[in-house]
């Protein structure tokens, strides 16, 4: 019932009215696709518990979605499936604002297979809030210590090196770095997608990694990512 309770106030509720008292998520996040390896991946850090559970989502060969702010937590699963289709992820952000009432209190970021990207902040997030985007990547953040944070993100991911959960990580670290989220610190995940690279290769799930109640959870994350990596390497004759 807690928990339950916990994901309706992170998720904003789409049918909330804007006069209902409720918690707001301060999250930065980046979206990403390594080219050399085709993986698709999400990192987030966020002052809410357990926010691997509403703001990552990738399919494998297709892209990766993070829905954020007042989450509207279809936008992942509506996304994937435009995505799919064919539709840029410019033209899929735009799908999935043009109906909803609560637009203006979501952010949202997508990279496709191909790439291309897209993020968007609404005109109600609260400050401060925006994104950067460029080829193979988008990194957005609500409630933050300024712009400084997204920017310090897209800097990272740009001249880090190592795999994608390396790359992703640093990349947290380097907004934290500049502040992160004014709340503080409490949550975070990792998600890694790639088609047969999932646990005895049944499925694209490659990394699936959530901190979900820490004091340090970027450094609890990079910990247990570490684990993970000597526990499931990568498919062997990999590239």
């Amino acid at each position: 019932m807690v928990r339950a309770f916990a994901l309706l106030l992170l998720a904003g509720c789409a049918a909330a009215r804007p006069s209902e008292e409720v918690t707001v998520v301060s999250t930065f996040s980046i979206v990403a696709y390594d080219p050399a390896t085709q993986q698709l991946g999400i990192a987030v850090q966020s002052k809410f518990i357990a926010v691997g559970a509403v703001v990552p989502w990738a399919k494998a060969g297709v892209g990766a979605v993070a829905t954020q702010s007042y989450a509207n937590t279809t936008f992942g699963p509506r996304g994937l499936e435009m995505i799919e289709k064919g539709v840029k992820p410019d033209e899929v952000l735009a799908k999935l604002l043009e109906a909803d009432p609560g637009k203006e209190r979501r952010q949202a970021g997508i990279v496709d297979a191909k790439g291309r990207s897209a993020t968007f902040t609404g005109k109600e997030c609260l400050a401060w809030a925006g994104g950067v985007s460029g080829e193979n990547f988008c990194a957005q953040g609500n409630i933050l210590a300024g712009e400084d944070v997204v920017k310090n993100m897209a800097k990272a991911w740009k001249e880090s090196t190592g795999d994608l959960g390396e790359r992703l990580i640093a990349a947290l670290q380097a907004g934290q770095d500049a502040g992160g989220d004014v709340r503080g610190m409490q949550s975070a995940a990792l998600l890694i997608v790639r088609e047969g690279w999932g646990y005895a290769g049944l499925n694209d799930r490659y990394r699936d990694v959530r901190v979900d109640d820490h004091a340090e959870p970027i450094k609890e994350l990079k910990r247990v990512y570490e684990l993970h990596r000597r526990s499931f390497p990568p498919p062997k004759g990999a590239k």
